[in-house]
């Protein structure tokens, strides 16, 4: 099952930027970032807690909203962290595998890359 996560943000529009006029807070992670439009930062914002969540623990969700201004947007993200993992993940696993010897043997005389002719393959073949 995918562990899905719900975090509030907020948007403030910065008048004097002009390539990234929308600043968001993610008061849950002390996360910042920025985007182009109001979906810009929402899909910016759902990106910064997928990466977060690569290396951290997440905290719970949390759909309590925060008191802002009034010239602010605040807003409820959902993140797949599952499905971010699965997509952005790229650590090294080490997999033991097991070939006929005589294409181990032309493999070394060649110089080839196992680890990545595997990866090459695995993802032509998953699509990936």
């Amino acid at each position: 099952m995918d562990e899905i996560r719900v975090f509030p943000i907020i948007i403030t529009k910065d008048k004097g930027s002009n390539e990234y006029p929308y600043f968001v807070e993610i008061p849950y992670i002390d996360g910042m970032t920025e985007g182009k439009s109001i979906a810009d930062a929402m899909e910016m914002a759902k990106d910064y807690i997928g990466t977060f969540s690569l290396e951290n623990d997440l905290p719970e969700s949390n759909t309590k909203l925060p008191k802002v201004k009034e010239e602010v947007v605040v807003t409820l993200v959902t993140v797949n962290v599952s499905e971010y993992k699965r997509k952005h993940d790229n650590r090294a696993v080490k997999k033991i595998i097991t070939i006929p010897n005589y294409l181990n043997e032309l493999g070394k005389e060649n110089g080839i890359n196992f680890s990545e002719i595997m990866t090459a393959a695995l993802k032509k073949k998953l699509r990936a």
